[in-house]
């Protein structure tokens, strides 16, 4: 299960903190990250983040968002800093994982409920 948590509606040019924390039998998170989706349109990619801590950015969100993760905790957060009104969207944190009776060799995608972020011009 993944709880997110930390959206909310924010003037452009400021800044939110989403936090997702994951739980329940889990062997191993190979990647966390957050997705999302806009009125509209279809779910993108915001940024990810391997349990090495190699981090990916969307090219929409570089030198905005940091995104950073805990593995012995489980979770993972993302700041976002200089909102736009683009960003405005449904945050979802997504997980890469192997359940602790699953294969190692066959992870699965698990998915949060969503976060509403809105940016006010």
């Amino acid at each position: 299960q993944l709880q997110a948590s930390g959206g909310g509606l924010v003037q452009s040019g400021g800044s939110l903190r989403l936090s997702c924390a994951a739980s329940g039998d889990i062997f191993e998170i190979n990647v966390m990250g957050w997705y999302r989706q806009a009125h509209g349109k279809q779910r993108e990619l915001v940024a990810t983040i391997t349990s090495y801590g190699k981090s990916d950015y969307a090219d929409s969100v570089k030198g905005r968002f940091t995104i950073s993760g805990d593995n012995a905790k489980m979770t993972v957060d993302l700041q976002m800093n200089s909102l736009k009104p683009e960003d405005t969207a449904v945050y979802y944190c997504t997980a890469n994982l192997v359940p602790a009776w699953g294969n190692r060799a066959l992870p699965v995608d698990h998915w949060g409920q969503g976060t509403q972020v809105t940016v006010s011009s």
